[in-house]
């Protein structure tokens, strides 16, 4: 018995010994909150990718501006982000290379359906000017995401400087969801991508209590991108796998099923990768 014991043990011994070696390759990715928040990373993109290629992704969704900041510090091997600007910022540095559009969607401003400020239908900067003097309560994520940085350089396309110290203005520091009932809860009005909308209606059973009342501007169009992080930069960043990563998302039968991610009815990414 004694015997048999120890080559049992023997043999479980070897088995964990041997379960890394059995594992896949695993990719290291920074994301913004709405693509996890919508489901499209848990439903479709991580499970899809690990079957099709074998790779696990693991992913942290942040504000776009901790995602890029996590680039830099050599945390990740690559980023779903949705801030032109900013990650030009980063290709220029030499963080991040690659740069690949992926899919789109678009920003929209909503608020109650009672409307208290009187702003739907407006255009955007129309609306803000008119928040501003109706001092109705505006929610902004004020945490430097995708979404947030938008919404500052709206101000400022509006000939307005941010409103950050006025009472009405709320700087909630979270994502997109919680910064939505926050809004609802203070009857005021916030900026949200579609995609991250939708899911929010969906939670409501399709009848959310805010309502989209400001869209179709061309400037709250909302790109989507991958860049791979750079090994100049960060010697361990797996770089192949970062490629394989976006080849695979710009991949036609990746962009139908983007194409095909709904919610309600609805799309909440439209692929769009040349």
């Amino acid at each position: 018995m004694k015997r048999l014991l120890i080559a049992a043990l023997s043999c479980l011994m070897a088995m964990a010994m041997a379960l890394p070696a059995l594992a896949g390759p695993t990719l290291m990715m920074a994301t913004t909150t709405s693509t996890a928040n919508t489901g499209l990373l848990d439903e479709l993109i991580v499970p899809k990718f690990l079957k099709d290629t074998g790779i696990e992704i693991k992913y942290v969704a942040v504000g776009t501006g901790k995602a890029l900041k996590m680039a830099e510090n050599c945390d990740v091997d690559v980023v779903l982000v949705h801030a032109p600007a900013a990650e030009k910022v980063y290709v220029d540095k030499g963080v991040l290379v690659d740069r690949k559009e992926l899919m789109y969607n678009d920003f929209v401003i909503i608020g109650p359906a009672s409307d208290p400020a009187g702003v739907k239908g407006m255009q955007v900067a129309e609306a803000l000017k008119t928040i501003a003097e109706k001092k109705a309560v505006f929610a902004s994520r004020g945490d430097n995401s995708g979404t947030h940085k938008k919404e500052l350089s709206l101000w400022k396309a509006a000939g307005m400087a941010v409103p950050e110290k006025d009472a009405w203005y709320i700087q909630t520091g979270q994502g997109m969801l919680p910064t939505i009932n926050i809004a609802n809860e203070k009857n005021g009005y916030t900026m949200t991508d579609r995609g991250t909308y939708i899911k929010y209606a969906d939670t409501k059973g399709g009848n959310p209590p805010l309502v989209v009342l400001v869209e179709g501007d061309k400037v709250l169009f909302n790109q989507y991108s991958a860049l791979a992080v750079n090994t100049e930069k960060c010697k361990d960043a797996q770089y192949d796998l970062a490629t394989k990563f976006i080849n695979w998302m710009a991949s036609p039968d990746t962009q139908k099923a983007i194409g095909n991610f709904k919610l309600l009815g609805k799309k909440l990414f439209i692929p769009n990768a040349k």
